[in-house]
């Protein structure tokens, strides 16, 4: 039943009116009110606001003396034509065209990482090092779900490290069917588990793509359709995530999707000093002397690293740290927040 498509012309055609010509201009209107109704009479038998129209049409005639014959309004003129083509041929799985087309603006972005032992970058530009054994949420909103899963670094240690990732796009009407990506420690696919490279075969598809930045080590998935870039690496023994993501989808989730390391930083109960492994070692030194030649500000990236190749005893882990650096330095909307320092 179209009758408020009818209402909504009505309304638009006698908004307006002035001068001598009102009335003649008034029972147009009313003309073209009716000849409308009568079009949807079919189905909108059963529709009390159809059947309001209809007799309130008749007595508006009657009381402005219309005859129900004679012209009608002209029809509503359709907007401009580049205006109307350019909403038609709106690209809906590229949120950052349709956010502009919109909102007359750029989204606004935020950032996150987990790296190393893990440490945690939030979106709120909060740093925590965590214990967190087991599999825990980096991220679980309407759109997507990471969840990072960590073993000990070694035999008996406190600290961990990510040794699995598994990342779900959910499924998004035209745009994407749903596609899960999943990596291990020596184990970096540049496809999804599928064996797809892209959001498959709806007509937003290739909004989702991946792609291997250096193989085995670097892997970069683009999700157009919600302004989201997600880099995971691997350096030494552990898997590090990165993510650059629309504030209105880091955003889109319920009271019950509250654990989110992303979002909250990881609970107080899984928290870990930095400080209490690092000063007053001669080996500290050696580790500091290690980072400082890939990290020159001491910054919590410099820290972490400190932390990490103690803890490991791998200097592998200098590069975990220059990754996530790295990843900032690209995915960070504003480059005063690049360091943190505590």
């Amino acid at each position: 039943c179209k009758i408020l498509r009818c209402n909504s012309e009505y309304v638009a055609a006698t908004l307006n009116l002035r001068g001598s010509s009102r009335t003649t201009a008034f029972c147009n209107a009313l003309r073209s009110y009716s000849h409308c109704t009568r079009k949807t009479a079919r189905t909108c038998r059963g529709d009390l606001a159809y059947h309001s129209a209809v007799h309130g049409i008749e007595d508006l005639m009657i009381q402005n003396n219309c005859s129900k014959e004679g012209p009608t309004s002209p029809p509503r003129p359709r907007p401009p034509a580049s205006n109307h083509q350019s909403f038609e041929s709106l690209d809906i799985c590229n949120y950052e065209k349709s956010f502009l087309y919109k909102h007359g603006r750029p989204p606004s972005y935020q950032h996150c990482a987990a790296f190393g032992d893990p440490h945690i970058r939030t979106f709120h530009h909060d740093f925590h090092t965590c214990r967190v054994e087991g599999s825990w949420p980096l991220l679980d909103n309407d759109y997507l779900f990471v969840q990072a899963t960590s073993s000990p670094v070694a035999k008996g240690s406190n600290a961990t490290v990510t040794s699995k990732l598994t990342i779900i796009f959910k499924n998004m009407k035209e745009c994407i069917d749903q596609k899960v990506y999943q990596a291990e420690i020596d184990n970096l696919p540049a496809a999804f588990e599928d064996g797809s490279v892209n959001g498959g075969e709806r007509p937003g598809g290739r909004s989702l793509a991946i792609r291997e930045r250096s193989p085995g080590r670097h892997v970069e998935i683009r999700a157009e359709y919600i302004g989201t870039t997600i880099a995971v690496r691997q350096a030494g023994h552990q898997l590090s995530f990165s993510i650059r993501v629309a504030e209105e989808v880091a955003r889109a989730f319920t009271e019950e999707q509250d654990l989110q390391l992303c979002v909250g930083g990881c609970p107080r109960s899984q928290r870990i000093s930095r400080s209490h492994c690092c000063h007053g070692h001669a080996v500290a030194e050696t580790a500091r002397a290690l980072c400082k030649e890939m990290l020159p500000v001491e910054d919590v990236y410099f820290q972490s690293c400190v932390f990490d190749v103690v803890t490991s005893g791998d200097a592998n882990f200098t590069m975990a740290a220059h990754g996530a650096l790295e990843d900032a330095r690209v995915f960070l909307p504003n480059t005063e927040k690049l360091h943190i320092f505590q």
